[in-house]
């Protein structure tokens, strides 16, 4: 098999996530109780015995870096190849920051000339799916394409979100149109790339390209390139959005989920937290939850994703709920369809997600709207206060932020952004 190297997109920020983005970079979230966003594609590279690894960063990248470490939980603290984190840097004769994905291996091209490698396969660090790389390599090869980019099919109401590419009988893209309006065609790309090696250091040096959807595939479709589809017929998710990561831990619950966390075959590895076993109380309720290593549950938990270390009091309930580490639910708080980051207290008899106004956010009416409250990294919620839908409390709001209020009113933002 021809062998390839990767390279992660780790480095953008994203302000359609909210407060989870506030803090880190979105790789980073953390997604599925115990895991994090960049453990899939990590997990998927060396599952396809893919050993080479390099992860670009740029934004917040700190919670990012301490979570890959040398990278030995995917068996990448290697002495040839294993994981490099690549870090920014200003100046060179590219100038400032990153300014996109094809900028960002721009300034690495030093070291993509450097692996003995002839294809470089380019990977998002913030989707969520189990894939074998080999086949859509061999495909690769086999069809002799400059570039190779993973499809799959989406709905149609969702085609906006993505880039759209039309293909011929023989798999070739003919066509793309970057997150277009209305488009008649359902195939979307994956945001991962196989390039021949040489091609893409070509097209690199020649033109000022920023991003690979945007600015690469056109450029190679209007020119002499061959430019292959591989269809992906798995699960795969793109969490770009609160509603989207919201949507993504819930179908963790479902008795078959499309994604099996469960498969010996294809284990999705991470940096795993010492913790103690979960503990039920024995007057707890929990009823189709997922629980990490480390939670105590005294209280009620129903359809809820919970990370390590989160403790629901005796009388608290929490519902619809992704709680991440270290959280602590008081006695009598409700928490109702929200997503609730680290570090955060939720005080006694606090009704958090309450009532029934869905007035959408006021800051994002666009994104969130759809009932979902957030509460940002290590923010204190004081005791009985009312929050309604669509609230979004920003990191590290201190009780005292909330004053002498007895009730925050749906769509309403409280704290100021940790950016």
């Amino acid at each position: 098999m021809t062998r390839a190297f990767a390279m992660i997109m780790a480095g953008g920020s994203s302000e359609s996530l909210s407060v989870l983005t506030e803090v880190r970079s979105e790789p980073a979230v953390p997604f599925g109780g115990k895991f994090r966003l960049i453990d899939f594609p990590l997990s998927n590279c060396v599952n396809s015995d893919i050993y080479n690894v390099a992860v670009l960063t740029q934004y917040r990248p700190r919670s990012l870096n301490d979570h890959i470490g040398i990278g030995r939980p995917w068996d990448l603290d290697r002495a040839s190849g294993g994981v490099r984190l690549l870090q920014p840097y200003r100046g060179g004769p590219y100038g400032d920051w990153q300014r996109g994905t094809a900028d960002a291996v721009r300034r690495n091209l030093d070291f993509v000339q450097m692996q003995q490698e002839e294809h470089v396969l380019i990977l998002a660090g913030d989707h969520i799916y189990l894939m074998d790389y080999r086949p859509m390599l061999y495909h690769h090869v086999q069809s002799e394409a400059d570039l190779t980019v993973a499809v799959r099919r989406v709905n149609p109401y969702e085609t906006h979100r993505f880039g759209i590419v039309s293909v011929n009988t023989e798999n070739r893209i003919v066509e793309f149109q970057e997150k277009p309006r209305r488009s008649r065609e359902t195939l979307a790309s994956m945001g991962i790339y196989i390039f021949r090696k040489s091609t893409l250091v070509d097209l690199l040096q020649a033109h000022d390209y920023v991003d690979f959807g945007k600015d690469v595939l056109p450029g190679m479709l209007a020119g002499p390139y061959a430019v292959m589809a591989y269809t992906f017929p798995g699960y795969w998710a793109d969490v770009g959005t609160v509603q989207a990561y919201w949507e993504a831990n819930m179908s963790l619950l479902a008795e078959n989920p499309a994604l099996d966390l469960y498969d010996r075959d294809w284990v999705v590895h991470t940096r795993s937290e010492e913790r103690a076993p979960a503990k039920i109380g024995a007057k707890a309720q929990v009823n189709g939850n997922l629980l990490s290593n480390g939670c105590r549950v005294d209280g009620v938990v129903e359809r809820s994703v919970l990370s390590p270390g989160v403790y629901v009091a005796e009388g608290a309930t929490v519902r619809d709920s992704v709680i991440l580490s270290n959280t602590t639910i008081a006695p009598g708080a409700v928490v109702d369809r929200c997503i609730v980051d680290k570090d955060v207290r939720v005080g006694a008899g606090v009704l958090l997600g309450d009532g029934d106004d869905n007035t959408p956010n006021q800051s994002k009416p666009q994104e969130i709207n759809t009932g979902i409250t957030l509460v940002g990294k290590g923010s204190v919620i004081p005791d009985g206060l009312v929050v309604g839908r669509n609230v979004v409390i920003h990191a590290y709001t201190p009780e005292t932020a909330f004053g002498k209020r007895k009730k925050i009113t749906s769509g309403q933002d409280v704290g100021k952004v940790a950016r």
